[in-house]
């Protein structure tokens, strides 16, 4: 697939629809080294989200063994 139409589809990959647009205008006015530092950006949210998530999933797993400790007793 070529790389105007993986930026056009960044919003399917969680790039916000603003993040997609700058990138679409770093490409189309040649700025790729531009476009790298902003596509690093956005992964590095990404990430940033999917440490949430895992801090989320690690109280929720915390919350089932406190529960299941008290269902023990």
């Amino acid at each position: 697939m070529e790389i105007k139409a993986l930026i056009e589809n960044l919003t399917d990959n969680g790039c916000s629809r603003e993040g997609t647009l700058r990138a679409k205008a770093l490409y189309e006015a040649g700025d790729i080294d531009g476009l790298i530092k902003h596509l690093r950006r956005c992964r590095c949210d990404l990430v940033e989200e999917m440490h949430d998530s895992q801090r989320k999933v690690d109280r929720m797993d915390y919350l089932i063994r406190q529960a299941q400790k008290e269902g023990k007793r």
